[in-house]
């Protein structure tokens, strides 16, 4: 595969990163603002599969074409940079699973409270509020990852 093909694949797959990132944060920023159970557990649903379907995918992307990349253009896997955002990858990895988990949490528990006409459980808004502050510092991760692959500052 040539340079310009893998460059582009990487970047599409951060971006998909980043703006999956975001667009479920702030549609479930939203549903959960309505407090509408409905509203909760139909964005929920599609939050989760959205998960699944586009970061999923980008997150097994990434470190392959990135790897791919650092031969192309002979940088070693040690360069400082290089191991930054590979551990800042397994960072944000560390935070993104369990919230992959709340989200199916704050889904079921919607859907339930919709279907026994109920409201909203204790447990959905512990889960929403975890969900939420579990986000701050992925988020954060993901951008330093993509300053770090625009940069490539010598860190050490």
């Amino acid at each position: 595969m040539a340079y310009l093909d893998l460059k582009f694949l990487h970047i599409v797959g951060a971006t998909v990163l980043l703006g999956t990132g975001i667009g479920i944060a702030f549609f479930m920023v939203m549903a959960h603002r309505s407090k509408d159970a409905a509203v909760i557990a139909g964005v929920a649903k599609i939050v989760v599969i959205a998960d699944f379907v586009f970061t999923a995918t980008a997150v097994v992307a990434q470190p392959i074409t990135g790897i791919l990349l650092a031969y192309a253009q002979n940088y070693p896997l040690t360069t400082s940079w290089i191991v930054a955002s590979l551990a800042l990858y397994v960072f944000v990895g560390l935070w993104w699973l369990p919230v992959v988990y709340f989200q199916i949490r704050i889904r079921d528990l919607a859907a339930k409270a919709v279907a026994d006409n109920t409201p909203l459980p204790p447990d959905y808004y512990g889960y929403y509020r975890i969900w939420f502050a579990f986000g701050f510092p992925a988020f954060v991760s993901v951008l330093l990852i993509l300053w770090l692959m625009i940069a490539r500052p010598e860190l050490w």
